[in-house]
């Protein structure tokens, strides 16, 4: 396996070692109910996997272990286990040369990106892909092939037990895998946890299940457990997952935290088709700078260099943004408490030759290397930002407790942190605005969202467009009211409060039981998520 000199070795590796608990679980459930099972690790590390198939004294018929670091390799060999082999190879090799098939795949595949390879493991990809009669994408992490080539490798009525990403649940790059998991497996469960299984990283794990039995059922299944001491009450008390109907169709597999009956209440919010985001407006990244630190300045910076004529009002934080509505006010407060709140808009090199202010603050840029980085170097100017327009309206890339939608009153520039919005024909700004504020909305985002370490939720624009919005335009008549409200910092339950009873059951004539219903799935995907960063 070839990788790239210049990566760190954390990112090269792309392991972190398996708790002995997990490994002792995966291998379990993998072989219970099979007969002296042919076991395949792709990746087995020091041989975590294979101490507790000793330690539990497995009956099998083989055990292959995989993986390219001969250190590594080495400390699996010295494991004394009968019928076991530790292959110092690079699995890509393995899986396309190899012709034994195995009744159990178990494992903890590298998190490697893709980049830190060479063209050589590029084209065995690739390789895999195509065998697997899939598209591939350099985009792709590295756990993806691994999990696509032992799929390969299983015989059929085959076991496949992995600690993987939770990226798998929702990431776009993924979207391909999990179809491929749908249409090769019959059961595929998902067990989550509650508290981060790696001490090191706030990288968040799921436990990937998925079973051939030969049926022409295809189901999909959840369990979130607190930590991993808890998989010995499943252990105990085995498996019992309450089966889902698959959806096809659904981009995503956060869909699966959701009962039967929650499922098909978000089903019946996706299926209107004149009740998204998208209907009203166009979503946009924000500007990209290509160097947010040096395009983006407080008032001191554009007072010392002059820079008045090339300063433009913007707003780039959440914290810049604390109401439903910025305005020009807000913005000026900002200015005032020294946020970076002026976008350097630069015109080309001719344009700007007699303004010794904007020469100077470029040549200092030009010192600190501003122009050699990935975006700024491609440009003809290398100070000229293009694709400079202002929104109708932000939407919060990143958020926390809630996603934030606000009416750009102040007509703000803002950067790649938030969203631009741009209103569509005759649509009412504040109505927009406001319609958003509600328990049917917030649940939606946090389906087509994906969350990260620290209970972030981030939306891209096209998730953003396929919110559903309740719009009426009788919902400006409330806008000034959440916008009070949001400002004096009331409580987002106690706002919800107010405008689900205004927007759900007096306009739209949902129930007080469908409501609640709404309220409590925000509630259980943005409290699983917020639990990340705790």
């Amino acid at each position: 396996m070839q990788l790239f000199e210049n990566a760190s070795e954390q990112k090269l590796r792309g392991g972190y070692y398996t708790p002995p608990q997990i490994a002792t679980f995966l291998l379990q459930w993998g072989v219970t109910d099979i007969s002296c099972p042919d076991i395949l690790e792709p990746s087995c590390g020091d041989g975590v996997f294979i101490e507790q198939a000793q330690n539990l004294n497995l009956d099998f018929s083989s055990f292959t272990g995989v993986e390219y670091d001969a250190e590594e390799a080495a400390k699996a060999s010295g494991i004394t286990l009968h019928d076991t082999n530790v292959l110092n190879r690079d699995f890509h090799e393995f899986c396309l040369s190899t012709h034994k098939r195995f009744d159990v795949v178990v494992g903890n595949p590298p998190f490697i990106r893709y980049q830190y390879y060479d063209e050589s493991l590029q084209t065995l990809a690739s390789d895999i892909f195509k065998k697997a009669k899939l598209k591939y994408s350099k985009l792709t992490n590295a756990w993806v092939t691994f999990i696509i080539g032992s799929t390969l490798l299983l015989k059929d009525q085959g076991r496949m037990a992995f600690v993987v990403p939770a990226d798998i649940l929702q990431v776009s790059y993924a979207k391909q895998l999990r179809n491929y998991l749908i249409k090769n497996f019959n059961q595929v469960n998902i067990i989550s946890f509650e508290q981060l299984v790696f001490d090191d990283i706030q990288q968040e794990v799921v436990l990937l299940l998925c079973e051939k039995n030969g049926s022409d059922r295809h189901s999909i299944d959840h369990i979130d457990v607190r930590d991993v001491e808890a998989l010995q009450n499943l252990r105990k008390n085995g498996l019992h997952f309450n089966s889902k109907r698959v959806n096809k169709d659904s981009d995503k597999w956060s869909y699966y935290f959701l009962s039967n009956d929650e499922i098909t209440f978000i089903e019946n919010l996706s299926s209107n088709e004149n009740k998204h985001i998208g209907n009203y407006a166009s979503v946009e990244v924000g500007i990209t700078t290509g160097a947010n630190q040096y395009f983006t300045v407080p008032k001191n910076i554009v007072d010392f260099y002059g820079l008045e004529q090339f300063a433009k009002p913007m707003v780039g934080r959440s914290v810049q943004v604390s109401s439903l509505d910025f305005t020009t006010t807000d913005w000026l407060k900002n200015v005032n408490k020294g946020s970076r709140a002026h976008l350097l808009v630069f015109e080309s090199r001719e344009a700007i030759a007699d303004h010794i202010g904007a020469k100077d603050y470029i040549e200092a840029g030009e010192s600190e290397g501003v122009n050699k980085g990935y975006k700024t170097s491609i440009r003809d100017d290398w100070f000229v930002i293009p694709s400079i327009k202002i929104s109708d309206a932000l939407f919060l890339r990143r958020n926390h407790l809630f996603p934030r939608l606000v009416l750009n009153s102040a007509h703000a520039y803002t950067t790649d942190t938030m969203h631009r919005v741009f209103f569509k024909g005759h649509t009412n700004p504040k109505a927009f605005i406001a319609s958003y504020y509600n328990s049917f909305s917030f649940a939606h985002a946090e389906i087509v969202g994906r969350n990260f370490g620290g209970g972030v939720l981030e939306l891209m624009p096209s998730e953003v467009e396929s919110i559903f919005l309740p719009y009426d335009e009788e919902n400006e008549k409330i806008f000034g009211d959440i916008d009070v409200m949001l400002r004096k910092g009331e409580p987002i339950d106690k706002i919800l409060d107010y405008t689900d009873q205004k927007i759900l059951i007096e306009k739209c004539g949902y129930s007080i039981d469908q409501v609640k219903q709404g309220r409590n799935i925000w509630k259980k995907l943005s409290s699983r998520r917020l639990k990340r960063g705790k």
